[in-house]
């Protein structure tokens, strides 16, 4: 069906409107704004001829968005509210689109133009215990999203896999188009800034990385117990930094932590800046992600992109995204874990393997070949 898409989209003979909702990008810094921002910046550096909205948060600056030469256009009405689709409706009518892009799935209702939206991740409709009532209720609307769709993005293979038998979704409407890792995220150089940045945030010589918002599907409890026996078995001096903000659900990490007794070995960083995560990964000796479910795991991404060795989850997306370029672990299995974390923390050989395939693989995951994909998605979309 793609490749129909694509030769029904060669050409059309008026100038076309595209919307992209970036109102997300003021509120939250986490994976689907980043992926929203990574395609605006990818879109801005190709020959576009369409003209491109961005629908902003009337709460943000022009000037906080990678626009360049894309118009942008306030919208009183925030995401994830309850009259979010109402909303929309209201304001969506003088723009004059005739196609806009939901990064965050959510389309207006009743639109008179054609919509695309993305689909990361369906792990509500897995592990629906792992939500609040706020989000199982906003998630919810997914059905009726995918539904009125004209076509639908999935960020990878599993997540598309999982739209088409979990929604029932026709083959033929879903196309997969892989996220892309910020170019920020690279090698560096400077071991000195790498190293000042970890002794401010007080870490010692060598630790385990972990990134993402806490909460259950990140599944830290398992991680912590991996890191209890990781410290007892093998290595007593290692630490593990946790980065991300404090989501929901997160009391049994808590009382893990504390029955544990890792105080001293675990540190929470909460959310850091780029310049510093990118700082982190780099002086990191091992990343690990645990995580129960992924619709594509961009964290997985940026520790290879920064020569950081992975162990990952054999869930999901997960292994998808990571091949053979790092450890793949049951995500409910502390021991492997912990095993997992001392073969790369001891094995020097192993662990340049996996750094050298790393960096290897994420040549695959670029910002303008996610943008151009998207764009031509866009085009077929419109001839449909």
């Amino acid at each position: 069906m793609e490749a129909a898409l694509l030769l029904a989209g060669a050409c059309y003979s008026r100038q076309m409107r595209i919307g992209i909702d970036a109102r997300l990008l003021h509120y939250t810094k986490a994976g689907i704004s980043q992926y929203t921002r990574r395609l605006l910046e990818g879109l801005a550096q190709l020959d576009v001829r369409e003209e491109v909205i961005v629908l902003r948060s009337r709460k943000s600056r022009p000037s906080s968005l990678p626009l360049t030469h894309f118009r942008s256009v306030p919208m009183f009405t925030p995401p994830h509210g309850r009259f979010e689709q109402i909303g929309l409706r209201l304001e969506m009518p003088g723009l004059g689109l005739d196609l806009l892009h939901s990064p965050d799935f959510i389309p207006p209702f009743h639109r008179q133009f054609k919509s695309v939206v993305t689909v990361h991740d369906l792990a509500f409709l897995l592990y629906p215990h792992l939500l609040t009532r706020e989000s199982a209720h906003y998630y919810g609307q997914i059905d009726q999203a995918v539904r009125s769709a004209d076509h639908i993005i999935a960020v990878s293979e599993s997540t598309r896999r999982d739209a088409i038998r979990l929604l029932g979704v026709a083959e033929d409407r879903v196309t997969v188009i892989h996220e892309a890792v910020n170019p920020i995220f690279r090698r560096l150089e400077d071991q000195a800034a790498v190293g000042n940045v970890r002794t401010r945030y007080g870490l010692p010589g060598t630790y385990v990385l972990s990134v993402g918002t806490i909460e259950p599907r990140k599944n830290l409890p398992t991680l912590f117990r991996a890191i209890r026996r990781l410290v007892d078995q093998h290595a007593g001096d290692v630490a593990l930094a946790v980065v991300g903000a404090w989501g929901w659900l997160y009391d049994e990490a808590v009382q893990v932590f504390e029955g544990l007794g890792l105080s001293d070995i675990v540190h929470f960083l909460g959310h850091v800046p780029e310049d510093d995560l990118v700082a982190l990964y780099n002086g990191a000796s091992v990343f690990a992600y645990p995580s129960y479910y992924e619709g594509f795991g961009l964290p997985v991404l940026e520790a290879m992109a920064c020569g950081t060795p992975v162990v990952a989850s054999e869930t999901s997306s997960v292994p998808e995204v990571v091949g053979d370029a790092g450890l793949l672990v049951s995500p409910q299995d502390d021991e492997a874990i912990a095993v997992a974390l001392w073969r790369v923390l001891s094995d020097a050989s192993l662990r340049e393997t996996l750094v050298q395939r790393g960096l290897q693989r994420v040549r695959a995951y670029t910002v303008p070949s996610m943008a151009q994909r998207t764009l031509d998605l866009y085009r077929a979309v419109l001839r449909l």
